[in-house]
């Protein structure tokens, strides 16, 4: 029996969802739990802690954080945009709290965190993903006005008093906050020359680095600690049993991993040489035991992981959608190449976390949360017949 056009029932379209970037997450979530353990089993054991002390409080937090992704990922993204105000409500807060009042705690030195010297958090991991979601909503409601002067000083007025107020205390996720929104900003306006000029000033400020810092720390822009950095980084040798020594120490690891490394577990410097190796230096004990070989194989990954962001915004619905993956893919990319290069003394120690790998319960559940955010624009990329 013939039907009528009238009465076919419509097939739902099939949906996109990008598996690779998934098992590109887990990936890179097992194998920072393997390194997290190999690094972190000495320091453990030597604070009276069982050696997979570490690893077992990230991979808690991982679990949690991957099944709070799988939950996002279900979600139409759009829905999302109604929490914009609530959240940069809720990021001021967390940050004048931790800048200005007693409810911030200092751990080494940093004063950076909420909750207790047990069970806290770092409130700037919660800033990168309002700002990311912000500017997402902001830009697509301006549409073709993104081009105009007044539309870039309402999102400096939204987007920079927030990035002074994590950059007090931390410098590092200031810059990666102002990357992101320098990458969004870019990708969304016409006029490229701006964005051109403020590169070449950064490159300059580079050159200049120590020169610039002195003239900060003299009108308090910067902290002392913040310059001593920077005279790190020009002359380590300089300071051997001082700010130098974390920094040769990781260079060090990366010397003697030669190209296939020394074997997975068989680091010297995590024998209390290199301090705190699971955190923002994890990337040395890689090469260490790793060799060339695993540490071009972390970037690899990580370049597809970009790539699968690259695909995932290309296709995006609308733009909403695009620019919320273009902000994570942002973040994700500077902050990988941040850690290699402070890592590796390219620039100065700003103490800034390897994504999925390094220690950090807040840094991997959020990054969760942003991995949610991605696969929701995945999953609503309708698949043609």
């Amino acid at each position: 029996m013939a039907e009528t056009a009238g009465k076919k029932k419509k097939r739902k379209p099939r949906r996109f969802y990008d598996y690779s970037l998934l098992f590109t997450i887990i990936f890179l979530t097992v194998f920072g739990l393997i390194m997290i353990y190999s690094s972190s089993s000495y320091n453990a054991q030597i604070h009276g802690q069982s050696a997979s002390y570490y690893m077992k409080r990230q991979g808690y937090i991982a679990l949690a954080g991957f099944a709070l992704m799988l939950v996002i990922s279900k979600i139409d993204y759009h829905f999302f945009a109604r929490f914009t105000f609530l959240s940069i409500i809720i990021s001021y807060v967390c940050m004048i709290l931790v800048d200005f009042t007693s409810l911030g705690i200092e751990v080494n030195g940093k004063k950076r965190w909420l909750g207790t010297r047990t069970v806290r958090f770092q409130p700037t991991e919660l800033v990168k993903v309002t700002v990311i979601l912000v500017l997402a909503v902001v830009i697509t409601k301006l549409g073709k006005e993104i081009n105009e002067l007044r539309s870039w000083l309402m999102i400096a007025a939204l987007i920079l008093p927030l990035a002074l107020l994590v950059t007090i205390n931390n410098l590092s996720s200031g810059i990666i906050i102002c990357g992101i929104a320098f990458v969004m900003m870019f990708i969304a306006c016409k006029k490229k020359w701006p964005f051109v000029a403020v590169a070449a000033v950064m490159v300059c400020g580079v050159l200049f680095a120590l020169p610039i810092a002195q003239a900060c720390v003299k009108i308090g822009l910067l902290q002392g600690y913040q310059l001593n950095r920077i005279l790190v980084w020009k002359n380590p040798e300089a300071y051997p049993k001082d700010g130098g020594y974390q920094v040769l120490q990781g260079l060090y690891a990366i010397g003697s991993g030669g190209l296939l490394g020394k074997g997975l577990g068989q680091s010297i410097q995590k024998l209390s040489f290199l301090p705190e190796p699971q955190n923002d230096m994890i990337f040395a004990i890689i090469c260490e035991e790793l060799g060339l070989f695993g540490a071009v194989s972390v970037i690899l990954i990580f370049l597809f992981m970009i790539y699968r962001f690259m695909l995932i915004a290309g296709n995006a619905p609308d733009l909403f959608g695009a620019l919320l993956v273009i902000g994570v893919m942002a973040h994700i990319s500077i902050q990988v190449i941040l850690n290699i290069a402070v890592v590796t003394n390219v620039i100065p120690n700003t103490g800034i976390t390897l994504p999925f790998i390094s220690y950090g319960g807040t840094s991997v559940l959020f990054l969760m949360i942003e991995m949610g955010m991605v696969l929701s624009v995945s999953n609503q990329i309708k698949l043609e017949k």
